[in-house]
């Protein structure tokens, strides 16, 4: 980890660390970067899903044996 000297937003960090349930501002800023790190990784899975790239929802084989 690299020790980094930021200006930060005191109300912004106390409603992520409120969200988060983070104890310390460490914590509190690692907590809201995951999260933020999680949230774009889950909504690209949605787009990837929605558009059945990476499926077998689009293979026809596939799906004629899926259980219905």
């Amino acid at each position: 980890m690299t020790k980094r000297l930021v200006d930060i937003d005191d109300e912004l960090l106390e409603q992520a660390r409120l969200i988060t349930g983070a104890l310390t501002m460490k914590d509190t800023v690692n907590a809201a970067l995951q999260n933020t790190v999680d949230a774009e990784l889950r909504l690209r899975h949605a787009h990837r899903i929605a558009g059945r790239r990476g499926t077998d929802i689009a293979d026809d084989e596939v799906m004629s044996g899926a259980w219905r």
